[in-house]
């Protein structure tokens, strides 16, 4: 087995379960405060009418139903043996305690379903919200996925994200205090951030003490913003040795404690626009290990540097 050259999240899980564990996203019918008024109404430049990431869910099912099928799958393709809920789809911690603690309740009902995954926002995350979540943190293994983007607060303002960097930082904070697992999701390629920027990114997580990372491609996706920008020439996208070697460069910058949970983002073939390299996930993922392989790099060497 080929040891990867960074803290690669599927390396974690089988060290703790001793077997191939796999995520399986389920759609449990949350909104956001970026699309129903509090916030706003247009929601995040790049998301679509479903939810970004959200395309091959079983939507309209029962929570546990959704991830009786999700199972079929995993099993089938990947020999997978266990399973964990992740609730992706938009704000997955905005509703009462009582709703939320119903669904995640659920999911862990379900056979073989070790762990729960709860993606969210930065500002849906209120003390007594907080203080369940801690709850599911003594219970079962547990990560809260929190939408960063970037640190940088005149990006958030481009990608209409509707919170500031201050809030993310604020949020994680109140979140370590309950012992969570805090993972960032970031994206590589912003329209108006330099290389230099995005490099700063993974230093601006080593200071927030996160425990892991989600890199994502920028992508464009259809019927969002960000297709009309694109449409337009207004949004350049990386090539795909561009993109490697930046991600080379930002695992060579991040703290080696940091879990590396995903390093591209998947599009879905009958939603994305571009850039259409993306779909080839695998090629990708092994360009990224080829490069680290021939740098002799790995992920934190820069930090010696520092």
């Amino acid at each position: 087995m080929t040891v990867k050259r960074y803290n690669a999240f599927s390396d974690e899980l089988k060290r703790l379960f001793g077997c191939r564990v796999h995520r399986i996203s389920v759609d449990a019918g949350f909104t956001c405060p970026n699309r129903d008024g509090t916030v706003g109404t247009a929601g995040c430049i790049y998301c679509g009418g479903a939810g970004s990431g959200s395309f091959g869910i079983a939507r309209g099912l029962p929570v546990a139903a959704q991830l009786e099928e999700g199972k079929e799958v995993m099993i089938r393709k990947y020999k997978a043996g266990k399973f964990i809920a992740y609730f992706q789809p938009y704000s997955n911690t905005y509703a009462p305690v009582a709703r939320l603690a119903s669904l995640y309740d659920e999911a862990l009902t379900v056979a073989d379903v070790v762990g729960l995954i709860v993606g969210t926002r930065p500002d849906c995350l209120q003390p007594e919200v907080v203080d369940l979540l801690g709850e599911y943190h003594r219970r079962t293994y547990f990560w809260l996925e929190l939408g960063l983007q970037s640190p940088y607060d005149r990006t958030l303002a481009r990608l209409n994200r509707g919170h500031d960097f201050a809030a993310f930082a604020g949020a994680v904070e109140r979140c370590r205090e309950r012992g969570l697992r805090v993972c960032a999701h970031v994206i590589l390629g912003l329209p108006g951030e330099t290389r230099a920027e995005m490099l700063g990114t993974a230093r601006v997580l080593n200071g927030l003490g996160v425990d892991g990372v989600k890199l994502h491609l920028l992508h464009v996706m259809r019927g969002t913003r960000l297709a009309e920008l694109h449409a337009r020439g207004e949004v350049p996208l990386l090539e795909r040795d561009d993109y490697v070697g930046l991600v080379c460069d930002f695992l060579e910058r991040l703290d080696p404690r940091i879990i590396v949970q995903r390093l591209t983002g998947d599009g879905g073939r009958d939603f994305l626009v571009a850039p259409l390299w993306s779909l080839a996930k695998f090629e990708v993922l092994n360009a990224i290990d080829a490069e680290l392989e021939r740098r002799g790099s790995f992920q934190g060497c820069a930090l010696r540097e520092l």
